[in-house]
């Protein structure tokens, strides 16, 4: 599971009522939304880029020397996107703007950093296949969570406390090693990030009838992509799991 925590746990949220109001029409709300998409896109490409970067090469490559090699620069790659994940969640009522965009990005660098190694591991084109399913799955979920009138704040609790449980379930398995346990993991966390996909959507929409106007807008608009961001990448690499090819 990539690097993340919610940051929609620690960032002020607004009591959901989106069923109440027709927003579909709200010129400003998908100007916002537009903005939240297209920053997350390019977190995405971002770390495609770093990864394709340093996955150059094979056996010879950046990533094969930081993470076959690296030593304690392993851990500080690993271990550093929580760490700018969790500045960005607690510190975003108090960081400015350009601040936000600038944690954003680099979180996006260093997560292509961790996953170059995928590119070592699986073949290039059911890296590719997995991507694009991953795409299309993604936009389905986060149009349906967009324009549905029902209220998915309930499902909030339950879809966090899944990825919990998955990420110690995949501890568990590092001991036991059991394929069993590997599948039904990568199904759920598929499953669960598809839930949690549609759940966050629905609220970055509700934010922004909380921020609108307000100096706040803008690093909304970042966290915004930040969880969505983490939703793709999480759904790709759990579906990568028993989609991908090794090599």
């Amino acid at each position: 599971m990539a690097n993340g925590l919610d940051p929609w746990a620690t960032a002020a949220r607004p009591a959901s009522g989106v069923g109440v109001r027709d927003v579909t029409r709200d010129a400003g709300l998908r100007s916002y939304m537009l903005s939240v998409y297209n920053y997350m896109a390019s977190g995405v490409l971002l770390t495609g880029i770093v990864a394709m970067l340093f996955a150059r090469g094979g056996a010879d490559s950046l990533a094969a020397q930081v993470f076959l090699n690296g030593g304690p620069l392993k851990w500080v790659v690993m271990l550093a996107p929580i760490g700018l994940v969790m500045w960005l969640s607690f510190g975003i009522n108090r960081i400015s703007e350009g601040t936000a965009k600038a944690i954003f990005w680099g979180y996006a660098a260093l997560m292509g950093v961790s996953l170059s190694t995928i590119l070592l591991v699986y073949t290039g084109a059911s890296v590719a296949q997995t991507f694009f399913a991953t795409a299309a799955a993604f936009a389905s979920l986060s149009l349906w969570g967009y324009t549905t009138k029902k209220d998915l704040s309930a499902f909030g609790t339950f879809l966090i406390m899944g990825v919990i449980g998955i990420f110690v379930a995949m501890l568990i398995n590092m001991f036991l090693k059991s394929s069993a346990l590997d599948l039904v993991v990568s199904v759920l966390g598929v499953l669960l990030f598809a839930g949690l996909t549609a759940w966050n959507t629905q609220q970055i929409k509700s934010a922004y009838f909380a921020v609108q106007g307000t100096s706040m807008m803008g690093k909304t608009v970042i966290m915004g992509a930040l969880q969505l961001y983490i939703d793709f990448i999480n759904m790709f690499l759990f579906l990568l799991r028993f989609m991908g090819d090794r090599r």
